[in-house]
């Protein structure tokens, strides 16, 4: 049964199911939280499982704000401590692919004491100016699209136009035994296709939260200032917007990080590989546990 909390000036709407320790589910773009449907269903007999839509997707608040206030990685971050605040929740392991990798990353950077494992696929830090090389070039055009309001103009509420919007990059992200299915795809147009709600999603892009944005900034940390939560990453085969040589530097960026591969899988890490990402997640807590 779905419930709404209000933190940081944001309604979030969440899931949560399930008794045992406590795993924090963040989705991606173009998703929601029902991207882990399948994951919660593995978990919920050994887990308390916490899946919110983020800032500006699902069912949560679109509010019109100016982007870099309300819909960056740092506020997004916000919005989720306060939902683990009034939840009691003082540590949860944190699991996210996409967007939700970003924040589960900034989550954990910023709030170490908060997160007991991190379990995320791409995107990954050190991928830095190869993001800028020809071929990432063609993979993040939609990137630079979502800065024009082209966005507003020819898809934001024409339902047909966010179908054919969403059905692009679920199918050339997704790996190639998988396909959405038609009850998902309508789901998620039905959520994006409301006036308004194509333009709250992309404010994360627009607020400069992107991965080019992110990858071409950053720098590697100093060795006692990285991420210190340890981290198991998922890095699928398929993935065109992330390939697998860009996992080459996460060592500068994690204190402490495993990397298990996924044959097979695409960017819909959850969705395409639920098993592996439940068992990653429960190899985690019990190293939490013990």
């Amino acid at each position: 049964m779905p419930r709404s909390l209000t933190t940081d000036g944001f309604r979030l709407e969440y899931d949560r199911a399930g008794a045992g320790p406590p795993v924090l589910l963040l989705h991606g773009w173009p998703g929601d939280r029902t991207d882990f449907r399948a994951l919660v269903s593995m978990l919920l007999d050994t887990h308390e499982v916490l899946a919110p839509d983020l800032r500006g997707f699902g069912e949560s608040d679109k509010l019109v704000r100016e982007p870099a206030d309300a819909y960056s990685a740092a506020a997004q971050t916000r919005s989720l401590v306060g939902l683990l605040d009034e939840l009691r929740l003082p540590r949860v392991v944190v699991a996210g692919y996409d967007i939700g990798s970003r924040i589960a990353q900034t989550l954990a950077t910023q709030h170490p004491d908060r997160v007991s494992a991190l379990v995320v696929s791409p995107p990954l830090p050190g991928i830095g100016a190869r993001i800028l090389d020809v071929d990432p070039s063609r993979e993040f055009w939609y990137q630079s699209f979502h800065q024009l309001d082209l966005v507003e103009r020819l898809v934001d509420g024409r339902a047909e136009a966010v179908r054919v919007y969403l059905e692009h990059f679920w199918t050339h992200w997704s790996g190639p035994s998988f396909t959405l299915d038609e009850g998902s795809l309508a789901r998620l147009v039905r959520r994006y296709g409301a006036p308004g709600a194509l333009v709250a999603s992309i404010a994360w892009y627009r607020a400069g939260a992107g991965a080019v944005a992110h990858s071409t900034a950053e720098r590697a940390p100093a060795k006692g200032d990285r991420i210190h939560p340890p981290a198991t990453v998922l890095l699928p085969e398929h993935d065109p917007l992330f390939p697998p040589a860009w996992a080459d530097r996460l060592d500068e960026f994690f204190a402490d990080v495993q990397v298990l591969h996924l044959p097979n899988a695409g960017h819909f890490t959850p969705l395409e590989a639920p098993q592996a990402f439940a068992e990653a997640i429960t190899a985690a807590t019990d190293r939490d546990c013990p």
